[in-house]
């Protein structure tokens, strides 16, 4: 196999083939790559090159290097999931990992609003789930999730739903979420979300609007949810 002569820097090339071959499922998670040698002897590059274009995928966390053993697909476990895209925690702790109640699962047609947020152009029928997360037993996040039923089919006759969705997703559908775009809103609590979160109504909350997105750059699921900010923060690292 030969890249193509255009304008891209040949590592950069070498990158858009792995992610193509990540996206089609090549590789399953946890499985290792070739070796450089052998991607290098494939594609008809240095070492070098591969090696660069391997770094990229490792500094955006779509591999992983394991000393002495070689590159591997990244997987979601739950404790990572968590670790990785969770926010909410106690002013000043560390990494929450929140306990998860379903209080809804159904199918219906999407909103423009909600369509808009899966970066769709018209309405679909997704899978709308409705969830209650506790941190340290305290009532900490109402959400909303929604996902197409043309990307997870039958999701919502799913026997038990784990903590995090992300390993669901990965490991039954071949969904890898590899990037999130949140949207912080102050807003009040309406009587629904003052209950579940034992609030008054018209309490100040933050309202997170989540894009979670696929590795080949699709939205694959959109989520609203209200934490409320009298006993919980919204924490990210940036670098």
């Amino acid at each position: 196999m030969s890249l193509s002569t255009n304008f891209q820097p040949l590592y950069k090339q070498v990158y858009d083939v792995l992610v193509e071959r990540l996206v089609k499922g090549y590789w399953k998670p946890s499985e290792p790559l070739p070796s450089e040698f052998a991607l290098a002897d494939e594609l008809g590059v240095s070492q070098g090159t591969v090696r660069k274009a391997i770094n990229q995928l490792v500094a955006e966390q779509l591999l992983r290097r394991r000393q002495g053993k070689g590159t591997f697909v990244s997987e979601h476990t739950q404790e990572s999931s968590l670790f990785r895209f969770f926010r909410y925690r106690q002013p000043g702790a560390n990494n929450a990992i929140p306990e998860t109640s379903i209080l809804s699962v159904k199918r219906r047609m999407s909103t423009q609003v909600e369509s808009q947020g899966l970066g769709l152009k018209k309405a679909t029928e997704v899978v709308e789930m409705i969830r209650l997360r506790k941190i340290d037993n305290i009532p900490a996040i109402f959400e909303t999730v929604l996902q197409p039923l043309t990307i997870f089919p039958d999701l919502d006759k799913e026997a038990e739903l784990p903590n995090s969705l992300y390993t669901l997703y990965q490991e039954k559908y071949g969904i890898s979420i590899v990037e999130v775009r949140d949207e912080l809103h102050a807003v009040m609590a309406d009587a629904e979300v003052a209950k579940h979160l034992n609030l008054e109504p018209n309490t100040p909350v933050l309202m997170t609007e989540r894009a979670s997105i696929n590795i080949d750059g699709r939205i694959v699921e959109w989520s609203q949810a209200y934490c409320q900010s009298q006993d919980f923060v919204y924490a990210n690292k940036l670098k």
